[in-house]
């Protein structure tokens, strides 16, 4: 147990960067929704090879059912939010190279207080990624299904475009709840329309620094999203069914791109961690 003073000295580090998430975040905000990160688990099964298929195949309902394990833990811990985002316009402009990539050298540029208030998201996709391979390795198989599907959700979380911009809710651009139209209600209202068609899964070479990618390529559909949100407002008092008929028509190209590329993504991230593992013959 920490010595009084200790413990004193740790809450004063960590305070600052905890009070900036909970301002950042509104009360019940966030990223893709539940229907989201399921259509991306299922999505990502149909992308993985053979080898590897069954093993998921045969867990689909477990993946689907703990990819939301992390949104839960949200609303138990506000902490855990630092973990959903990455801002990217916190560190200058793009392609945002202020900001190291090893989190070593981020923490001796910025210190944790500002990595923490400004997020961490590639990070803990590479903490994730190598938790998964470790339990294979090991073959600890409900650690690893729970494993898969934790990383699954924070790889989603990647192709967010509003988990990489400090106006992840609309408050700068005066377009409040705009996270929650494009990442949550579009897809519970139109999702049986998505042609989603995610391509096979891959080798990731470096699974941080791939999240990193996946951050800045999301980043770079913010003000598409943001112009057709305020194009679908136009004439309108409310967010009524025409106001999102409108959003989605405008919208439904990226909406549907993204989400394909979580997909592909956690699919990729998946198989990456059972070829550094080895190729371990996967238990049911």
């Amino acid at each position: 147990m920490l010595p009084e003073r200790s413990r004193q000295a740790n809450y004063r580090t960590w305070l600052p960067a905890i009070t900036a998430i909970l301002l950042i975040f509104p009360h019940g905000a966030q990223a893709w929704g539940r229907n989201a990160n399921k259509l991306v688990v299922n999505k990502a099964i149909d992308t993985l090879p053979a080898d590897i298929r069954d093993f998921f195949e045969s867990n689909r309902a477990l993946l689907s059912q703990h990819v939301t394990d992390p949104l839960d833990s949200i609303v138990k811990t506000a902490a855990e939010r630092h973990n959903h985002v990455l801002f990217l316009d916190k560190y200058g402009k793009f392609p945002y190279d202020a900001l190291p990539r090893t989190y070593k050298a981020a923490v001796t540029k910025f210190g944790k207080t500002k990595l923490q208030a400004n997020g961490l998201l590639p990070w803990q996709v590479g903490v994730y990624s190598e938790k998964l391979t470790e339990a294979m390795k090991v073959g600890h198989w409900d650690e690893a299904k729970l494993d898969a599907a934790i990383l699954a959700n924070y790889v989603a979380e990647t192709h967010d475009p509003f988990n990489t911009t400090e106006d992840f809710d609309g408050r700068v651009t005066g377009q409040l709840g705009i996270s929650d139209r494009f990442g949550t209600t579009l897809i519970d209202r139109y999702s049986s329309f998505f042609p989603m068609r995610p391509n096979d899964a891959r080798f990731i070479d470096d699974p941080t620094d791939h999240a990193f990618e996946a951050c800045l390529s999301s980043h770079s559909w913010l003000e598409s999203i943001l112009l057709a949100d305020r194009n679908s407002r136009h004439g309108q008092n409310s967010y009524n069914d025409e106001y999102f008929d409108r959003f989605y028509n405008a919208a439904a190209e990226t909406l549907i791109r993204t989400l394909s590329d979580a997909a592909t993504d956690v699919g990729s991230y998946w198989l990456t961690a059972w070829i550094n593992a080895g190729r371990p013959q996967l238990a049911p």
